[in-house]
């Protein structure tokens, strides 16, 4: 598993030459080019406004397993969950197991959608420190 990176190891230069040579991959004004762009912009705005300890502190907190995750709900087959999910039934970010993986409902201005969320087990062991 990779390690979640800090801000004392991160690398502001070799990240914006990545998204950089990632964008070249799409045609300029592409939905992904797009986004690459706007990814870069927003990594520069944490560093301007220097909100990049915060910003990664936000992401430890974000990306560490937690034991105590609470599944709502546990579905056989995607079928079942998406018949749930159109009946109405999902709390927006309430988190679900289908098929042995996590998820979570989100509530969308465009409809209901599962958006991809691992649960602990998924991810193994916690790191040691």
């Amino acid at each position: 598993m990779r390690a979640i990176p800090t801000s004392t190891d991160f690398d502001m230069s070799a990240t914006l030459r990545i998204l950089d040579e990632a964008s070249g991959h799409y045609l300029s004004g592409s939905k992904e080019d797009e986004a690459i762009q706007l990814a870069s912009i927003a990594l520069l705005y944490i560093q301007h406004t220097r909100k990049l300890e915060a910003f990664f502190q936000y992401n430890q907190e974000f990306s560490a397993p937690s034991p105590h995750v609470k599944v709502s709900r546990d579905f056989p087959t995607q079928s079942d969950a998406d018949a749930w999910l159109a009946a109405g039934n999902a709390s927006h970010g309430e988190l679900v197991r289908i098929a042995g993986q996590g998820f979570q409902a989100v509530l969308l201005p465009t409809g209901r959608r599962f958006l991809r969320t691992p649960l602990p087990e998924e991810l193994g062991p916690p790191r040691s420190k």
